[in-house]
């Protein structure tokens, strides 16, 4: 935006500057040729006079001598045609053409004294003519031959210092059309700025006042609606939070109630009935603790992109981790509830590559337990495989099974907070593990895939950059 205000500016500058250039120019020459017009007419009045005086006498002593003073002193050429004669001083020749032509308008009693506009890089020379005799007679012609050398010379000097001074005059309007720019449009890029820090984190730091009046104005307004919207989304989030947190303890205590109460119940109606209310206290339990997980996996989202001074949460900082090693471990871990659930866990990355990635090592393991999780839950029976893989400069950790799956419009969704798909209703869940996982995965510099898998099932990737190993990284194996 910049770029095309400065460069609409600059234009704007350069027109004023060359409009007014043009004026100053072709004002100096106009002025310049008016000038010499005017003092080579009165210089050929003069001479014509003489030349009136000697046709009267028939005496052109006089006559010659001054065309022949005037011509040394201007290096310019007279004709004179008397009826006597011609006289000639300077070297013009009478038989020139414009000479000629001169001397023709003259004879028919028309004077010709005006000059064309002189230009700086002409050549050649102009020639002025009048008659001069009675007012019934014509007694003689007079053409005198201009050098416009000198006032070329002249024209040229001015066109320089005008060029000089419009360069100067052009560099100064770029500079304060540079300077004007920044002045308006600073306060409109860190205004940008503040909007993508607070789409991203939900808050923003102070924008100062700076700019035009209307954009401060602006930026006050930004900053008092930006504290707010902060505080209001902080506080929202907060209240997730607590409320989560604080209903452990009540719930906990209704299902100690709830299980002494069942050790009371006799026949079996009592039983199915007691079960089906524990069944649902454990779901509210389960709801609990994914809203829980969320609200902690979002505050990562804001911390991360907030960008978390040294010191704070060191827990929750990313750290160099082996990328296998969780994986294998988080495979272990769910391999009895997977056999239970008839499923064929797979660990595909044959040995340990190496692999370590910048991520917080009890976030990658929740990640790939949720994934696992879900693949247990939603493909039983089917096989599941777990991997490592590098391309280019990525790294993949993927989770696969051969399930159902979920189709392309349910694969956009899934990622949805308490999103479930209409055939999975009968199965137990939050519909919240994937959202966990993605915010978890946004939090380390990651993001979450979901795909389908060949021939059919689902395919879940978590995608990271590879960190090189260095001197004092520690191993996190």
């Amino acid at each position: 935006m910049k770029l095309r205000v400065l460069g609409v500016l600059s234009v704007l500058a350069l027109l004023l500057v060359l409009i007014v250039s043009n004026v100053i120019l072709s004002s100096a020459g106009r002025e310049l040729t008016s000038a010499l017009q005017i003092n080579r007419a009165a210089s050929l009045n003069r001479i014509a006079q003489v030349a009136f005086d000697a046709a009267t006498d028939s005496d052109t002593t006089v006559l010659q001598r001054d065309m022949d003073t005037y011509s040394g002193l201007y290096e310019e050429g007279l004709v004179v045609r008397l009826q006597s004669g011609t006289l000639v001083s300077g070297g013009l020749d009478p038989e020139r053409p414009d000479v000629r032509d001169a001397l023709a308008r003259a004879s028919l009693n028309l004077s010709d004294t005006e000059l064309d506009p002189v230009t700086p890089f002409g050549s050649g020379t102009e020639v002025i003519s009048r008659s001069f005799g009675s007012a019934s007679q014509v007694l003689g012609e007079a053409v005198m031959e201009v050098n416009l050398d000198a006032a070329r010379a002249k024209l040229r000097a001015r066109w320089l210092a005008t060029g000089v001074a419009a360069i100067a005059l052009a560099t100064l309007l770029l500079l304060l059309a540079g300077r004007v720019t920044g002045w308006v449009l600073r306060p409109v890029q860190r205004l940008g700025t503040a909007v993508r820090e607070l789409k991203d984190t939900g808050k923003t730091s102070r924008l100062p006042e700076a700019g035009p009046p209307e954009l401060r104005e602006l930026s006050r307004s930004f900053t008092a609606m930006a504290t707010t919207l902060g505080e209001v989304i902080e506080s929202q989030r907060q209240l997730i939070a607590d409320t989560s947190h604080h209903l452990r303890n009540p719930v906990g205590a209704l299902r100690l109630r709830v299980d002494l109460l069942l050790l009371k119940l006799k026949n079996k109606d009592e039983r199915e009935a007691g079960a089906g209310v524990l069944a649902e206290l454990e779901r509210v339990e389960e709801i609990l603790d994914s809203v829980l997980r969320l609200a902690v996996a979002e505050h990562r989202v804001i911390e991360d992109s907030a960008g978390t001074a040294p010191g704070e949460l060191e827990a929750l900082v990313p750290s160099g981790v082996n990328a296998f090693v969780v994986l294998a471990e988080e495979v272990d871990r769910a391999r009895p509830a997977a056999l239970k659930a008839g499923n064929a866990i797979t660990l595909a990355t044959g040995k340990d590559p190496g692999i370590e990635i910048d991520c917080n090592r009890i976030e990658l393991a929740q990640m790939l337990g949720e994934l696992l999780n879900n693949a247990i839950k939603y493909a039983p029976g089917t096989e599941i495989t777990a991997e490592v893989l590098q391309v280019g400069s990525r790294i993949i950790l993927e989770i696969a099974d051969a399930g159902p799956g979920l189709a392309p419009a349910q694969l956009a969704a899934a990622t949805t907070r308490f999103w479930r798909a209409p055939e999975h209703a009968s199965i137990r869940g939050t519909g919240m593990g994937m959202t966990i996982v993605d915010k978890l995965a946004t939090a380390n510099g990651g993001h979450l895939v979901l795909g389908g898998n060949k021939p059919h099932g689902l395919r879940a990737r978590i995608v990271f950059d590879a960190v090189v190993p260095g001197p004092g990284r520690e191993d996190s194996r």
